[in-house]
């Protein structure tokens, strides 16, 4: 059996129907996950296949994506992206670097229809991990930082609306993946500390990656910001 399977959308900006590829569930088996969610995989990796492009009008999307689009968005988005699109597939097997055509597309798309932070927030920091496939450690490190920022966004606009715990979780490990850990320190705290927070899961990673902060800085003067962490 082949990892990939194909099934039909329709696009939300032109309404094509057409067809795109997943990856099989029996075939999604993780190896090994990174401590902001970036997952390796042992067979076809399906992060590879989340953005839907149409093949007519370029338009790209994920299952977050908004479902409806007025004439309006329709408008905005065919005056910056859709007349310059040159029809092409990508329903078949994806490549790195394919995938990485998809996400860019999916991250010009929804900022031309004026998704929510949250989305374009996760595909700058899908994109991030595209690139540390990749081994370009500089642009991972560039699409963390806009990642970052439109997670710190959501935050400030749709925090109430979400599980508060992943996303302050996610703030906190980029500011340690870009390596300002008094602010990643700040946000673990607040959710090691807050006890309106009953994500077990969340509150023992934000103390695991404290207490790898806490490490790495053993033996430097200025590291008095680590000390109010519980044992």
């Amino acid at each position: 059996m082949e990892p990939l399977y194909q099934t039909k959308v329709q696009c939300i900006c032109c309404e094509t129907e057409f067809v795109t590829s997943r990856v099989r569930p029996s075939f999604k088996r993780v190896i090994a996950t990174d401590t902001d969610f970036c997952g390796y995989y042992n067979n076809a990796n399906p992060d590879f296949y989340v953005v839907k492009v149409c093949p007519v009008c370029g338009f790209a999307f994920t299952e977050n994506s908004q479902t409806f689009l007025n004439e309006k968005k329709k408008a905005d988005y065919y005056r910056i992206i859709g007349r310059h699109w040159n029809g092409r597939s990508y329903g078949g097997e994806r490549t790195l670097a394919k995938a990485m055509d998809c996400y860019k597309l999916a991250l010009l798309s929804a900022q031309a229809v004026g998704e929510k932070a949250r989305v374009i927030a996760g595909l700058l920091h899908h994109i991030a991990w595209l690139n540390r496939y990749g081994g370009n450690r500089e642009q991972e490190n560039r699409f963390l930082r806009f990642a970052l920022e439109a997670y710190l966004l959501t935050y400030e606009t749709e925090g109430t609306e979400l599980n508060n715990a992943k996303l302050m979780y996610l703030i906190g490990e980029l500011h340690r993946r870009l390596g300002e850990n008094s602010e990643a320190v700040r946000w673990f705290s607040r959710v090691v500390n807050d006890k309106r927070i009953m994500d077990a899961t969340m509150i023992r990673a934000s103390r695991d990656q404290w207490q790898l902060i806490r490490a790495e800085m053993a033996g430097l003067e200025d590291a008095s910001y680590l000390e109010a962490m519980p044992g």
